[in-house]
């Protein structure tokens, strides 16, 4: 098991990990840091469990903008997808109507 030292505004906290993530914990870590220095340089007098909550919210706003971004995004494609799908729908159609027409010249006596 990895362990890494975060520190978050000032403060140290060993994080335990799987091996081999602790460079990615300790990028979380800093990540979380410039957030929390933000907001102590807009929230001068604030309690650290205060601070602790307010990183809470901003990590998890920015994950559901993400994550209402991916889903516009994966709607797009849908539709994108399912109008190709009825285009070629549509000439596969097009294309045996064709061929009815043809076989059915053919058949027909003169």
């Amino acid at each position: 098991m990895g362990q890494v030292a975060v520190n978050i505004s000032g403060k140290q906290y060993q994080i335990s990990c799987d091996d081999g993530q602790e460079a990615h914990v300790a990028r979380l870590g800093r990540y979380l840091d410039a957030r929390a220095e933000e907001l102590v340089n807009s929230n001068a007098n604030i309690s650290e469990t205060l601070l602790m909550v307010m990183i809470a919210l901003l990590v998890a706003d920015e994950l559901s903008e993400d994550e209402g971004e991916l889903e516009d995004s994966s709607k797009g494609r849908r539709a994108n997808d399912l109008s190709a799908a009825e285009d070629n729908i549509a000439e596969s159609i097009d294309a045996l109507c064709a061929r009815i027409e043809s076989i059915a010249e053919r058949l027909e006596p003169n």
